[in-house]
């Protein structure tokens, strides 16, 4: 009997609890999640929204992501909170910086995922996420940066801008009624970008409420890190549970 994939719905990975060590010296508490049966063809990092507004590795679309995507696109994709941040799997040491102190918790799961060997890296930011992705991402051996949501409040225009002609991809997912920057606001800001892809959702809110908005955040991820997977299926044959 088939299951629709939606919801809290789980579906097997190899789940591992791990902690990451920073470069000063914090522990960061994150969860790896692995295909059930086989090795990675990529990795998503993600870095959650803000969490003085109740942003952590749990927020629904990241969760969604470490639920589904190492089942339904062969993806590896390691969750956690950033310094001072506290969710479930617990509180990671330090104090929350305003995305300064915390481009320490960036290298360390870039490192983290470097150490295990894990395949063709990809930050994966949503709001807050983005700021460190776009501050940050280019320190590393990535392959690129999704970003969800970017309000552009603490990335400068100068670290926009150096992303111009680099390697690394960027990739933002732009809602229609984005509470803080629209599809055409999003075209300025971008602008010293030429390379950069703006995809504009239809209909899409800064927080990605509902089924059909998860569904198109998680095919436009896949779609660029393992368009082979497309289309992610609803349904899910084989054994499944409840978050």
């Amino acid at each position: 009997m088939s299951t629709e994939i939606r919801g809290p719905i789980v579906l097997p990975a190899r789940r591992e609890e791990v902690d990451l060590v920073t470069d000063d010296g914090l522990t960061l508490v994150g969860e790896l999640a692995l295909p059930a049966d086989r090795d990675p063809v990529a990795t998503l990092v993600t870095l959650h929204p803000l969490p003085t507004a109740g942003g952590f590795m749990d927020s629904h679309i990241l969760r969604k992501a470490a639920a589904r995507l190492p089942a339904l696109a062969d993806l590896a994709v390691l969750r956690f909170n950033t310094r001072g941040t506290s969710s479930p799997r617990g509180t990671s040491e330090g104090t929350f910086d305003g995305g300064e102190a915390e481009q320490h918790d960036v290298a360390a799961a870039v490192r983290f995922a470097a150490e295990r060997g894990l395949p063709r890296q990809w930050l994966v930011g949503w709001s807050f996420g983005t700021e460190l992705a776009v501050k940050y991402g280019l320190d590393h051996e990535i392959e690129g940066a999704i970003l969800l949501s970017p309000p552009l409040h603490r990335a400068t225009p100068e670290e926009v801008a150096a992303w111009a002609g680099d390697r690394r991809r960027l990739i933002a997912l732009i809602p229609e009624f984005d509470d803080y920057l629209r599809p055409a606001e999003a075209a300025a800001r971008f602008e010293s970008v030429p390379d950069a892809t703006l995809i504009a959702v239809e209909g899409g809110r800064h927080l990605w409420v509902g089924e059909s908005q998860t569904r198109r955040v998680l095919e436009e991820i896949v779609s660029v890190v393992n368009p082979s997977a497309l289309p992610l299926p609803v349904e899910w044959d084989g054994p499944s549970a409840a978050a």
